[in-house]
């Protein structure tokens, strides 16, 4: 396989370099938000050439600190939603390695910065993690509706796995009473420190619906280490939101179990923490990857996805050098 060089595609910017990104549309506009101080946000009409719009958040969280005290400014894995007329951004702050960490929302009527009724209003914390006190990490938000109408927020990262807790009807908050469900996890030895993240190297949730199933992504391996990044995607399956997930084999992801949809080759490395739509007619995967002939800097992709005849999801992975999304020049 030759590597399609920027030039030869018709490129003439550099590419979007993101973390974690996540993605709408509104009108004829696609969006796309990633992790970074105040969430960075941009916009494009083909999905390959885009225009960076700034950041959602001006000051951080006002609650930021309480819940995470080594928390530095970055707003980490972004997830947009559209509920009752307006669009919901989940973000997650922490301190890295550790569950000091919290899940909050904003809210805003647009996602176009030049409407008029383009604003941002936070809703404050949705879900907190303490140390010591949970065996979870609450960050990685992505809220799924399941078949009554009801709202779960899917999170998790290291510890003990993946979860979902049930949000109220606002989808601002936890539902009252409380439900919860544990999604997928990992082995975890008990001589790990229960405040250490341990090697259960699974986190970034998912849940993506099509057809009778809901599909459960996440992300296996280690982040943000350049070449040492061992980050891959892999997939359950089920016919309820809350579970329960399991891969080609049948193997429960609570157990362990998940299907390995992509993974990292010599030419990009880590790539991982993704989300997954449908738009104008085509399944998408949308993820991250660290270019190797680029120092291995993270970079947007976004690539087709197709179902098998037993309804499994596949990419290309020659599309990692097919499909390159490039930053226009500032306006």
């Amino acid at each position: 396989m030759v590597a399609l060089s920027l030039a030869a595609l018709g490129c003439t910017a550099k590419e979007v370099s993101v973390h974690d990104p996540v993605m709408a549309k509104q009108g004829d506009t696609y969006y796309v938000f990633s992790t970074g101080p105040g969430i960075t946000f941009y916009s494009s009409k083909d999905m390959k050439n885009w225009q960076l719009e700034g950041r959602v958040f001006k000051d951080q969280p006002v609650w930021a600190k309480k819940a995470a005290p080594s928390f530095d400014g970055h707003i980490w894995a972004p997830d947009i939603q559209f509920h009752n007329g307006q669009y919901y951004l989940y973000y997650s702050v922490s301190g890295f390695g550790k569950n000091t960490s919290g899940i909050g929302v904003t809210v805003n009527k647009t996602l176009d910065p030049r409407s008029p009724d383009y604003r941002w209003e936070d809703k404050g914390m949705v879900l907190q993690s303490v140390p010591l006190r949970d065996d979870w990490n609450a960050i990685d938000p992505n809220v799924i509706e399941d078949g009554k109408g009801n709202a779960w927020l899917a999170f998790g990262s290291f510890w003990s796995g993946l979860k979902m807790a049930k949000l109220n009807a606002d989808w601002t908050a936890l539902a009252e009473p409380q439900e919860w469900r544990a999604i997928a996890s990992r082995s975890r030895s008990k001589s790990v420190a229960d405040a250490s993240a341990g090697p259960d190297e699974i986190e970034a949730p998912f849940i993506f619906k099509r057809g009778e199933y809901y599909y459960l992504f996440a992300s296996f391996g280690l982040c943000c280490r350049k070449g040492d990044s061992t980050y891959n995607v892999v997939v359950g399956r089920s016919k309820e939101a809350t579970g329960p997930y399991v891969d080609k084999n049948g193997v429960d992801m609570l157990k362990g179990g998940g299907s390995l949809l992509i993974a990292g080759d010599k030419d990009w490395k880590g790539l991982g923490h993704n989300s997954a739509y449908t738009m104008d007619g085509k399944d998408y995967l949308v993820l991250h990857a660290y270019e190797t002939a680029d120092n291995y800097l993270q970079k947007l992709k976004i690539m087709e996805m197709t179902f098998d005849a037993a309804g499994w999801p596949s990419v290309d992975q020659a599309d990692l050098n097919k499909y390159r999304s490039v930053q226009l020049p500032a306006k």
